[in-house]
């Protein structure tokens, strides 16, 4: 019997994703600085961040972002109307908070810094993507990321995202993101730099 080839085309990811999304996640952020700062611990921190993503697609994003996927991938994206219900209510933070265990004190930090420096402008944010790793190099992460980035394109608004991992940051390049600033996680954690791209005009448009 064959093996049916992994598809990178981009489909809306739903709550009966979940656990797909949280494993494939988990994968693709095991080397991330960040998420390594947050899960420090080599052996617990597949089954966390599994639960770290889980918890945020099935409470937050699902129901207020665009959440996209293909087989190996997945997308969570915020668009100006959605801004405010995104943000984690008290039950989600204090699931997350119990994921996090001593480490919730860092990661709360982290999320204020990050919300003084939000850009006042209307634009979508890329909250996560991320594609498995033993997918590297079939498309899976670069389909979705045009998927967003088209969505924003047609309603003539910038995207931000945040990253910190500097591997990636030619791979937003390529796509249009330029870096806006660096800056370091509060408690000595790892540099984060804030990238932002422009809308783009279709050809001919």
């Amino acid at each position: 019997m064959t093996r049916m080839p992994m598809t990178n085309a981009p489909k809306t990811a739903t709550v009966d994703d979940a656990r797909m999304v949280g494993r494939t996640l988990a994968a693709a952020f095991d080397d991330d600085p960040m998420m390594r700062w947050f899960f420090p611990d080599d052996a617990s921190r597949e089954a966390g961040l599994s639960r770290y993503f889980t918890t945020l697609f099935t409470r937050q994003y699902v129901h207020h972002g665009v959440c996209e996927r293909t087989d190996a991938a997945a997308s969570f994206w915020v668009s100006p109307e959605g801004r405010e219900k995104a943000v984690p209510d008290a039950e989600t933070v204090r699931e997350l908070q119990d994921i996090l265990g001593d480490r919730a004190g860092l990661f709360r930090e982290a999320v204020e810094e990050a919300a003084k420096h939000s850009p006042a402008e209307p634009h979508w944010y890329l909250a996560v993507i991320g594609a498995d790793p033993a997918a590297r190099g079939q498309g899976h992460g670069a389909a979705l990321l045009r998927s967003g980035l088209a969505q924003a394109d047609a309603a003539g608004l910038p995207v931000y995202l945040e990253s910190s991992k500097p591997d990636n940051l030619p791979f937003y390049e390529h796509f249009g993101f330029t870096v806006l600033g660096e800056a370091r996680l509060p408690g000595g954690g790892p540099a984060l730099w804030a990238m932002r791209r422009a809308p783009r005009t279709p050809a001919g448009g």
